[in-house]
């Protein structure tokens, strides 16, 4: 992480709550980092899906467990990072959405989301255990060269 870099870490508790919380932290963020209004959607909509996997199927709603959310802000992107204190999984195991066979179950659906949405995206296995979903989007560059990452003090409301 460059000195030009921030992070902000927010530990969340296993409840449904939470999704409204994480996603409302990282909209915040990425509008006033400059994102536009579809990438800033793109965001909220990944950063629901991401902790509603980590609360259901990695914590299995156990309370006792914590979701960890962290966000490192560059001049070039936006790293997410939900980590949850499950048993894992591998994103191979990961059912496709659109196969046949799957159209009309719902899982699957949350990372095919992720991925769609946002410019990077994989999955860890945690430190300590759970999985680790990193995803990462790109501000777009204008014609002139320059990002669309703007100072939240530069920010004209």
């Amino acid at each position: 992480m460059t000195q030009e870099s921030k992070r902000i870490e927010v530990t969340l508790e296993t409840l449904l709550d939470s999704v409204g919380l994480a996603e409302e932290i990282c909209l915040r963020i990425a509008d006033a980092a400059g994102f536009d209004e579809d990438d800033c959607h793109k965001i909220g909509m990944s950063v629901r899906e991401g902790v509603i996997n980590a609360c259901k199927y990695g914590n299995q709603m156990e309370r006792e467990k914590k979701i960890y959310l962290s966000l490192e802000l560059s001049p070039r992107r936006i790293v997410i990072h939900i980590l949850d204190q499950g048993l894992g999984f591998d994103l191979v195991d990961v059912p496709d959405p659109l196969a046949e066979e799957n159209l009309l179950k719902t899982s699957g659906r949350g990372i095919f989301l992720m991925r769609a949405f946002m410019d990077e995206f994989e999955v860890r296995h945690g430190a300590t255990g759970g999985a680790e979903l990193v995803m990462a989007k790109h501000f777009r560059v204008n014609p002139n060269g320059d990002s669309g990452a703007r100072s939240a003090r530069t920010k004209e409301d």
